[in-house]
């Protein structure tokens, strides 16, 4: 408003439309170009939102020409009356257009949001139990026509008890939080980490060798160890037991592979802790004659979890 007082422009329409027209068309593709740079969230509302207001943008540049080419295309004459009747009513619903979709975004956002919560931990704010193994059966699914070596993990805390026993569970829960941390800075962006529940925790590595696998196994395991020497001013220097299977099969078997971690995990345990155990033959079929049945609980959770 105080820039149409100025002495140059008080007596210039053409040129106010000019200046409002171009303040307009910055603003809405600035707005655009702002839904586009945050085009990682999945809505898919902001698409049209992009693309209507990059039309009300264009449509308010083209002002800007027919003021030069159309005499009198202010409003002065009936050419220029209809000309800004037409342009007034299309940005009048592409406005109304705009507010809808931008209503449908926010609503979409606020959906994503509590979907998104549903399938985090949130002391860790990584995958839950349900989430990992919907993104594994995700997964298992593509292998099928395009097989790859692939990796299951299963990891435990070592005494985690004790650790919430003699340094309380505030720093119990930094314990799993750090965990979570070492682990995603450890593993590439592809693979797959949740947590179980408790202290346990399941990752899958595709498209890994056995060797790479292991390699990824021990640097989390290293890792973890070093980043909990202090946890907030105690000297926790908490470990944890991996146990580690690797596949080669065309088909992979969710229930079946973590039934096979479960059982190299449950080994790394009886070796002393702190250590990677890669599941081979002769190990399961050595806890099968033992009759152990922790593999079979673990099929049993994905079972009860999938259905």
């Amino acid at each position: 408003m105080l820039i149409c007082r100025l002495p140059v422009l008080a007596d210039d329409n053409n040129l106010r439309s000019l200046i409002a027209s171009g303040i307009i068309t910055a603003y809405t593709w600035l707005t655009a170009y702002k839904f586009w740079r945050s085009r990682d969230e999945p809505l898919v509302s902001r698409w049209p939102a992009i693309l209507m207001l990059f039309a009300q943008g264009a449509l308010f540049l083209l002002r800007t020409p027919m003021l030069a080419l159309l005499p009198g295309s202010t409003g002065d004459t009936l050419l220029g009356s209809v000309w800004m009747t037409v342009l007034s009513s299309e940005s009048l619903l592409l406005t109304i257009s705009e507010a809808f979709i931008l209503l449908a975004m926010a609503k979409e956002r606020t959906e994503l949001r509590h979907r998104t919560a549903a399938m985090v931990d949130p002391l860790t704010g990584i995958a839950n139990r349900r989430s990992f193994l919907q993104d594994a059966g995700v997964a298992a699914k593509r292998h099928i026509g395009n097989p790859r070596p692939a990796a299951v993990l299963l990891i435990d805390v070592d005494r985690f008890k004790s650790i919430n026993d003699n340094f309380g569970h505030a720093v119990g829960d930094r314990v799993l939080a750090i965990f979570a941390e070492a682990a995603r800075k450890s593993m590439r962006g592809s693979d797959l980490i949740g947590r179980f529940g408790g202290d346990e925790f399941a990752a899958m590595l595709l498209e890994t060798n056995r060797e790479k696998a292991t390699e990824v196994a021990e640097r989390i395991r290293a890792s973890f160890a070093q980043m909990t020497q202090d946890v907030d001013g105690h000297q926790v220097g908490a470990t944890v037991s991996v146990g580690l299977v690797h596949s080669l099969e065309r088909t992979l078997d969710i229930p079946e592979l973590l039934a096979q971690a479960d059982h190299a995990l449950y080994c790394a345990k009886e070796r002393g802790r702190n250590r990677v155990e890669v599941a081979s033959l002769d190990m399961l079929l050595k806890r099968r004659e033992q009759g152990t049945t922790r593999g079979l609980g673990a099929a049993a959770l994905v079972a009860k979890s999938a259905a």
